[in-house]
């Protein structure tokens, strides 16, 4: 081979990086945000952005019709909670929520394995632990977009309509127990859905296995329950109702199911969102990552 010979070397060596260190809360914060935009479609092809923009809207459709009949209703004919209450509105949109929370997860974690990232982000200064706390923040923050987003909503355009809670202290209250149950479903269903996603790496498999354990959980139950005549503590393996019956005890209402304790309720979300955590993080520890 022979060249032109013109070439040569101008300067030799390397510039330190003089800007902010964040250390590794930047590091989480940067590992969430990013899976976030992933998840979202954000910055990638338009087929990536079809199903979550499909399930946000899905969401967020009954709170814009509920607002609108508020808005040409008048309240002395028919009150707003008449039309859904705040713990009601989750019943409008649960598929899509579960729909949602079986495309999160997956996305999330199993992609970091099949493409080789997980090995890169662990040669950064986060280690499993960190690294599972960003995924974990990321995953619970993107349901919340459907969990927590629609009913804020729905107070907001109640409050501008006139129809919202009487008094500041009244707001602030529901606005709380919004916040609650948001960030309580989306904990839980995170968690199943993480645990899922950890222990195969197909996207496919984890979002069909999640999808179809939560939906057949209601036939379970009802089968141990109505058909086996058993306790009717059974129906906790329902994890297709119970993080929202656990909103409606939030708001200090009976439920679909009063004959359940509300601290058993509480209990078996806290059993799902422990235990999944748990399953995540004893796969990721035994989990052989080559560098």
């Amino acid at each position: 081979m022979s060249g032109r010979g013109d070439a040569k070397i101008v300067e030799r060596g390397f510039q330190r990086y003089t800007g902010e260190r964040s250390g590794v809360p930047g590091a989480i914060r940067s590992v969430s945000w990013e899976s976030f935009r992933s998840t979202m479609g954000l910055g990638r092809a338009a087929r990536h952005k079809i199903f979550p923009v499909i399930a946000v809207v899905i969401a967020y459709l009954p709170a814009v019709v509920f607002i609108g009949i508020a808005v040409l209703i008048p309240g002395e004919l028919l009150e707003p909670e008449e039309i859904a209450d705040y713990p009601g509105y989750y019943g409008f949109i649960t598929l899509a929520i579960v729909l949602f929370a079986g495309l999160v997860a997956p996305e999330v974690l199993v992609s970091d394995r099949r493409n080789g990232m997980l090995a890169m982000y662990l040669s950064t200064p986060l280690h499993r632990g960190t690294y599972l706390a960003a995924k974990a923040v990321a995953v619970v923050s993107t349901l919340a977009l459907v969990t927590l987003g629609p009913p804020v909503l729905v107070l907001v355009g109640y409050t501008v309509e006139g129809s919202g809670p009487d008094g500041f202290s009244n707001w602030i209250i529901v606005l709380l127990r919004i916040l609650v149950s948001g960030v309580a479903v989306s904990a839980a269903l995170a968690a199943v859905s993480m645990a899922a996603s950890s222990l195969t790496d197909r996207r496919a498999f984890a979002s069909i296995g999640i999808v179809l354990v939560v939906l057949a959980s209601p036939t379970l139950g009802s089968a141990l329950v109505d058909g086996a005549e058993l306790s009717p503590n059974w129906r906790l393996v329902d994890l297709y109702t119970m993080p929202f019956e656990l909103v409606y005890r939030i708001f200090g209402q009976a439920g679909n199911f009063p004959e359940i304790a509300t601290l058993n309720v509480v209990a078996v979300n806290l059993v799902w969102t422990l235990g999944g955590l748990l399953v995540v993080w004893w796969r990721y520890s035994r989990l052989v990552i080559a560098r």
